[in-house]
C-alpha cells in the first residue's frame, strides 16, 4: 500500500481525544481510537509481524524479528492514535499540488492556506500537500507517524536483503491529554532497549530536549461574611489568590518567554470569597532550574500562609514529565548519534529543536526506554490549516528505515572490534 493512501485511510477514522472521558479514567477516551488500533493490527498481521497484541486500552505492540544472528539492541518506534480536541469534525483529507501562493482548501467557505500567514509553504513549491477542507484537523499529529512506521515495516519486509536486528513498534492512545497512553505503557514487557517517537513537525526536525514539567494546585481558604458586617471578619480567598499571582515573577510567563526560557503559567482560577483554587504549570529545561521553581512556589505558599493565618494556603506540587535529555547522557547517548547519522544517510540536514512541550517519549524515557523524537513532516498541528507535504512524509519513513540500518551498523561494528 502506498504511504499516502495509508495515511488518508487513517484520517478517515475520527480519533478525537475526549477530555470528558479522559477525566473519568476511560482509555481509550474515544471509540475511534480502538477502531484505528484494530485496523493497525489487521495491517500488521497482513505484513507478517509477530507478537501482535491489542490491549483493552487500545495499546498495540508488535515485533519484526531480526534477520541476522548478530547481537544488536532492540530499537522501537512509537506513534499515538488520538488527535487533539481543538476540532471534533470528521476529516476530509485531500491531496493537492502546490505551485506557490495561496492554496484553496474550500471554495464554498472561502478557506485558504495563505502563504502570507505560513511563509514556510515556499519550501514546498512543486510538492503535493495533504490538507483538509478547512473544517477539521488533518490528524497528521500523529497519523503521519503511524503511516511512516507502517510503510517502513512494509519496506523492510519486502527487502529481506537489508539486515537488521529485532524491531518493535508501539501505538498508544490519548497522548493529547497528559500522555496517558505512554503512562500506561509497560516498558519492561515491551522488551526494547531504546526507541523513537515520531511526533514533531517539519522535515529535519529532531527533538531530544523538552520541558521538565510540573503541576501546582494551591488552595486559598478564606472566611465568608455578609458585606454589611464584614469588617474584621471577611477574609477573601479570591483576593488572596490574586495577591499570590502578583508575587510570581512578572516576565516569566509563556507569553514573555521563548527558546529555553522557563516559566510559571497561571492556568486556572476558580472559587469564591471562601475558597479559591489556583492551578499553575511550572516548566524549565534544566533540572536545577525546575527544582528551583518548585522550591520558589512552595516557599511563596508557606510565606503567604504565615501572613494570612494557619490553614489559609495549601500547596500541592506534582511532576508531570521530565526532560528526555536527562535520560540520554553518557553511555545512553547513542540513540541521538544513530538518528543524526540516519538523517544524513537520507540526505536530510538535522535541525535539533528544544521542544517547549512534552511528548510520549518523555514518559517512556523516564520508564527506562531512552526515546528521542523524529519529525513526521507536518505543519500547523492542532489547526484547520494543518498540512503534510508528501515528500516529507516519505522522508519520515525513510529515516525510520535508516535508523534501523544505522543501529545494525553501530552495534555489529562494535561487536567485531571487541
Amino acid at each position: 500500500m502506498d504511504i499516502v493512501e495509508r495515511f488518508i485511510n487513517y484520517t478517515k477514522i475520527n480519533t478525537t481525544t475526549s477530555r470528558e472521558n479522559g477525566a473519568k479514567g476511560i482509555m481509550p477516551s474515544s471509540p475511534g481510537q480502538m477502531k484505528l488500533a484494530k485496523l493497525l493490527v489487521s495491517e500488521l498481521e497482513a505484513l507478517g509481524m509477530e507478537d501482535i497484541i491489542l490491549r483493552e486500552n487500545a495499546i498495540v505492540t508488535a515485533t519484526l524479528p531480526a534477520n541476522t544472528d548478530e547481537t544488536i539492541p532492540v530499537v522501537s518506534f512509537f506513534g499515538h492514535l488520538d488527535t487533539s480536541a481543538e476540532q471534533t469534525a470528521d476529516t476530509k483529507a485531500q491531496r493537492l499540488p502546490y505551485n506557490g501562493g495561496d492554496l484553496c482548501l474550500n471554495p464554498e467557505l472561502n478557506i485558504y492556506l495563505r502563504e502570507s500567514e505560513f511563509p514556510e509553504l515556499k519550501n514546498y513549491i512543486g510538492d503535493d500537500l495533504i490538507v483538509t477542507d478547512g473544517t477539521s484537523l488533518l490528524g497528521a499529529d500523529d497519523k503521519a507517524a503511524l503511516a511512516a512506521i507502517m510503510n517502513a515495516l512494509q519496506f523492510l519486509i519486502s527487502h529481506p536483503e537489508i539486515r537488521h536486528g529485532e524491531v518493535k513498534v508501539g501505538f498508544v492512545p490519548d497522548e493529547e491529554q497528559g500522555l496517558r497512553g505512554a503512562k500506561a505503557f509497560d516498558v519492561s514487557e515491551f522488551g526494547a532497549d531504546f526507541g523513537y517517537t515520531l511526533d514533531c513537525c517539519g522535515i529535519g526536525e529532531f527533538v531530544y530536549e523538552n520541558w521538565n514539567a510540573g503541576d501546582v494546585e494551591i488552595i486559598f481558604t478564606g472566611q465568608s461574611a455578609h458585606p454589611m458586617s464584614a469588617k474584621g471578619k471577611l477574609k477573601n480567598s479570591l483576593l488572596m489568590a490574586h495577591k499570590f499571582i502578583s508575587m510570581l515573577p512578572g516576565g516569566e510567563a509563556p507569553e514573555y518567554t521563548e527558546g529555553r526560557e522557563g516559566y510559571y503559567w497561571v492556568k486556572q482560577l476558580q472559587g469564591n470569597s471562601a475558597r479559591t483554587v489556583l492551578k499553575l504549570d511550572i516548566r524549565d529545561f534544566s533540572e536545577e532550574g525546575y527544582h528551583a521553581r518548585k522550591t520558589f512556589v512552595r516557599q511563596l505558599a508557606e510565606s503567604a500562609c504565615a501572613l494570612w493565618g494557619e490553614g489559609s494556603v495549601t500547596c500541592q506540587l506534582s511532576d508531570r514529565y521530565a526532560n528526555v535529555l536527562n535520560c540520554l547522557q553518557g553511555k545512553v547517548h547513542y540513540p541521538i548519534d544513530i538518528a543524526l547519522r540516519a538523517y544524513q544517510r537520507c540526505g536530510i540536514t538535522p535541525t535539533p529543536v528544544a521542544m517547549r512541550g512534552g511528548y510520549d517519549g518523555a514518559v517512556l524515557s523516564q520508564k527506562g526506554l531512552p526515546c528521542p523524537n523524529i519529525f513526521t513532516g507536518a505543519h500547523n498541528f492542532h489547526s484547520i490549516y494543518e498540512y503534510l507535504p508528501v515528500r516529507s512524509l516519505r522522508a519520515a519513513s525513510d529515516v525510520v528505515v535508516a535508523v534501523i540500518q544505522e543501529t545494525f551498523n553501530e552495534f555489529t561494528t562494535e561487536n567485531r572490534e571487541s
